[in-house]
Order: C-alpha cells, then structure tokens, then sequence
C-alpha cells in the first residue's frame, strides 16, 4: 500500500561506453562474444513464467557466417498462442493492481541490471545474431534500451501526476488503469533496444503482454527475458512466443482480449493489422489501440550554403552504419551542382576506407545484412542500376554470399529524381543521389516532400538561417524526425523522441510520455463532500419581480397592522 508521494530516481542517458584499443570494456565484450559464438543455445518460449521447448526449432546462425551455428529456438504451436492468452488474463489480475512505484522499481532495476552485469552478453547476442559492430551494439542494446527502461518511468509519473482542477466542496482525480486485456508486441531484428522496449513500456503501465520478437532478434530477446527475471518481473506479464507469425496472429487479433498492438516492421504487415482489426470490431471488449512505426525512405537535402564535408560525413554516417538496416537510415539525398565534386570526392574516400567483416574485429566498420532475403533483395537492386542508363554506381556495388551476407556499401547517381531506388524502400548500404542546379533549391524541396509515401526522419543542410526555415516549412509533413545540419539517424531518448507518420506509422513517439499515454484507460473520479439534500435549483425559485410584490405586499399589511396598534392605543 502507497503511503507516501514518491520521487524517482532522476534519469539521465547511459553513458556510451569507446571500446578503445586496451579498453576494459573492450576485453570483457570480446571475451563474452567469443566465449557464446562457441556454444550453442537451447532457447525456450515463455508463457506464464514457464519455458516452453517443443522440439519444433529453427536454427541461429549469424549474419556473418551463415554456415556456422550457435543454437536454436522453440516454435509455438496454436495451443501454445492460445494458453498464452488465459495466462496473460490471469497474470494481470495481479499486476494491474499492483501500486506504480513496485512496476517502477522492477524496470528501474532490469536498467541497472543491464547497465552491470548484463551490458556485455546483451551487447554480444546483438553483433553474434544481429551481425552489429561493437559501437552499434553499446548505443543500441546496452544504452538505449537502458535509457527507454528509465526515462519511461520518469514520464509514468510526469502522467500520473497530470491531475484535473477541483472546485470548493468537490475532488476531482484522473486514474490511469491499464488496458482492458492483453498488449500484442512484435518487434524487429534491427534494434534490440525496441525489442526490449514494444513490450516493456506497456506493461510498466500496468499491462500484460504477448510479444513475438523477429526471428532473426530470438538470441537477443532470450536475453532480455533473462534480465526481466533478474529484475522481479512476476510470471505471465510478459509473455514470449516464438513460431508462425501467421498463427500467433490470427490467434491474438480474434481473442476478445486483445486491447492493443505495439508494432515495429513493415508499413503492409501493418496495414494488414488494421484491417483485420477493423473487421474484428464487434468481437473486442474494447477499442484497441493501435501502435506503430513502420517504413521509411529517409532523405538529406543539402542547400548550396551547405559545408561540403559536413554533408558527406552525414552521407557515410547515415547511409552506412549498420549496413543501412535503421529504420533512420539515409537512402535519397538531394545535392546542389556546386557542392557535388567535393561532396562526391569525400565520401568515396570514405566509403573505401570503410573495413567490412565480422563484428569479432571491432575495426570493422561495416557487417553482414541481416539474412539472404535482404541480400538477394539489394544485390537485385544493385544489378539494376548497373544496367540502367539513368543510374551509375559511382562507389561500391560489390556484393558476396559465401561465408556471410556482405554488401558492399553503395552510392548510386541517377539523372531521375523518380527512379526506383530514390522511391523504394531498401533497408540496406545503398543510397542513390540525384543533383540538382543550385537555383533550383526550393522547387527540389517539393520534389522531397511528395516522392515518398513515408514520413519517418529527413536531414538538412544549410547555413542561410533563411533557407532552413522555408526548408522546415516545406518539409513540415515529410519526417517526424526532423534533422538540421545533421545526420537523419541517432535518435536519444528523452532528447529526440521517435516516430514518423504517413506511411511510416502512427507517429506516436517511443521514448516519450505520448507513448506511454496509448496504454492506458483513464478514468475519471469526482468525489462531493457535503451532498445536496433538495432537488431544487435556485432557478425553480419564484422570479425577482413576483418575489419584491409579495415583500411589498407584505410590508403594506404589516404597516396596515402597525396603524391598527397605533390607532387602538390612542384610543386607549
């Protein structure tokens, strides 16, 4: 029972650890890579706080060196889906009335956890099955999702403490219950911090939740599920299937349980929830609410006012890290005739100094792609513009599936500001650029806006402060992640919250109290003091004019009576 207002820890970004040459960090994070690239896991599902192994499994193999193996993971089957619904139910009866700060102490404890004892094996899971760099892998499985787990429940409480205003006699409160069911979470295999957070965030409000983790981020996800047994998470509030995406879905969207979805992939697998949501209306307990951020086609635009090697490095950077497989990541630009030579000299030398590789060998800039569809998909593209007279591959284009899936890191040159590649999601090293006349700067802008069905991040450059601002206006719908005279990727929770919109998702900002805001049903209490004891309202009394002729009717019998008195003492 709460007996007092409590203040939590303030939170502040986890520190990004260098992983220079002799570093500790350094040693520890490449003894535990090494140590589980040997070994072989046998990873369960979870419902209910028990694990599940059905013999049913997939193999783990990484990006990298696809032929070797580090272990595997259990598939669910439909029963399995569905008994992870009636623990779910039974999970949250406890742990929706359980007071806000022991939810709080249990996050804030998995984001010590993880700052500690688990940094290296979470950090180590990402670049083994996910193919990340060592610097990738810190800001992305160790701080971010340290900094979502802490600055989320800072802004639990800047909601709960957001409170109507009360008038004399009465007392108004807002309660913020979680939703009535259970929260369907499926994440992606390009960020372990978001896989960690689609679930973490709504039950921290108090929720239970499904959640099915991308089958090329299974390694990762055993290991968040291990810290949130570390930190005290009770059975069954966070429940982790693995198997058919197919299955585990139309169980879960049919379930008159379901009360919402936290999503992060692909904008059609998106648009296909909302349409089976919509059909499945009259089944539901209540509206669900629908959470996502999908796609993006994320641009830089540079003004001829722009630094040149300032641009170029937003290039190699934005472009480039993590093999292009952020949802931020840069893949069109827009650059001034003027700018382009210098532009294009810098980040060619850049792009050929970058070394490719495994993670293992922390001077390897750039990594596998995440499995063989996204490397049969963008080798497809590069062969394209090889061929195409409109397109030239001006840097990389190279790409081998032998020992892992490597892409070289590619930059295209096109003459149509609508060819494919500027148009097309590829999540992957390529970024095709068109250049413009410099007079034409504002007109290209438009050309910005209106290419892209997506609307997820975009960066600028200029140094006219001018131009910035009708830049920023003209491309107000175009990113929701908006970046000037910097790169479009690197979003820092509690500094840049997350999320697009148009085809890039509901826009509602992972790593914020807007967030937060969707999992929760709040309701409203109004408490009276002294209540009234007569149905009559003021207005059903008599009018002022009827009132004052009765008062005056009053006083003329009374001095009537007063003269009566007076006239029988006289007489007296």
């Amino acid at each position: 029972m709460a007996s007092g207002f409590y203040n939590v820890p303030k939170a502040v970004n986890e520190p990004v650890k260098s992983y220079a040459p002799g570093s500790p960090e350094r040693r520890l994070l490449l003894d535990t890579y090494r140590k589980m690239y040997n070994e072989k896991v046998d990873i369960p599902f979870y419902i209910g706080g028990k694990e599940f192994r059905t013999g049913n499994t997939v193999d783990i193999h990484p990006p990298h060196d696809h032929k070797h193996c580090v272990g595997q993971y259990h598939t669910a089957d439909k029963e399995h889906i569905e008994l992870a619904v009636e623990k779910a139910a039974e999970a949250r009866v406890k742990w929706a009335a359980t007071s806000w700060e022991h939810r709080a102490a249990i996050f804030l404890k998995a984001a010590d956890l993880l700052a500690g004892p688990f940094r290296y094996k979470m950090n180590a899971a990402t670049m083994i099955a996910q193919s990340k760099n060592v610097y990738q892998a810190e800001i992305d499985s160790a701080c971010e999702l340290v900094d979502f787990l802490r600055f989320n429940v800072e802004f639990m409480t800047e909601i709960y403490s957001n409170q109507p205003v009360s008038s004399p006699g009465i007392w108004n409160r807002m309660e913020y219950r979680p939703l009535e069911g259970f929260v369907y979470a499926i994440t992606p295999f390009n960020f372990t911090a978001i896989a960690g957070n689609l679930p973490a965030a709504p039950a921290l409000m108090g929720n239970v939740i499904i959640w099915k983790p991308a089958r090329s981020q299974v390694y990762s996800a055993q290991v968040i599920m291990e810290l949130f047994k570390a930190a005290g998470l009770p059975d069954g509030v966070i429940n982790m299937v693995t198997g058919n995406s197919g299955t585990i879905t139309d169980v879960l969207l049919n379930s008159p349980d379901f009360s919402g979805v936290h999503f992060t992939g692909s904008t059609p697998v998106f648009n296909s929830f909302w349409e089976t949501i919509g059909k499945n209306m009259n089944t539901y307990k209540t509206y669900p609410r629908i959470v996502g951020e999908t796609g993006g086609k994320d641009f830089i635009w540079a003004h001829p006012s722009s630094n040149a090697q300032e641009v170029a490095t937003a290039i190699s950077r934005g472009a480039f890290e993590y093999q292009g497989q952020k949802c931020s990541a840069a893949s069109r630009a827009y650059l001034p005739k003027s700018l382009w030579p210098a532009i294009k000299e810098a980040v060619i030398t850049d792009v050929k100094s970058f070394k490719m590789g495994t993670p293992e060998d922390p001077t390897n800039f750039i990594n596998a792609v995440i499995d063989d569809r996204a490397f049969k998909k963008l080798s497809g593209f590069i062969d394209q513009a090889k061929a195409d007279v409109d397109a030239e591959i001006i840097v990389g284009g190279g790409y081998d599936d032998a020992v892992g899936y490597f892409i070289e890191p590619t930059v295209i040159v096109t003459t149509n500001p609508q060819y494919k590649t500027m148009c097309t999601e590829l999540f992957g090293p390529i970024i095709t650029i068109y250049i413009y006349e410099d007079n034409q700067w504002e007109e290209i802008l438009d050309v910005v806006d209106k290419t892209s069905e997506f609307a997820l991040t975009g960066a600028i450059f200029s140094g006219d402060r001018y131009v910035i601002d009708i830049a920023t206006n003209k491309l107000e719908n175009a990113a929701g992640n908006f970046y000037i005279n910097d790169k479009p990727t690197g979003a820092v929770v509690g500094q840049q919250p997350f999320g697009g919109a148009r085809g890039s998702g509901t826009n509602d900002k992972a790593g914020s109290v807007w967030n937060l805001l969707r999992w929760v049903s709040n309701r409203t209490i109004k408490e009276t003091f002294v209540s009234p004891t007569d149905y009559r309202y003021p207005f059903l009394g008599e009018s002022t004019i009827e009132t004052v002729e009765k008062e005056v009717e009053g006083a003329i019998e009374r001095l009537k009576d007063f003269g009566k008195d007076l006239s029988d003492k006289f007489k007296k």
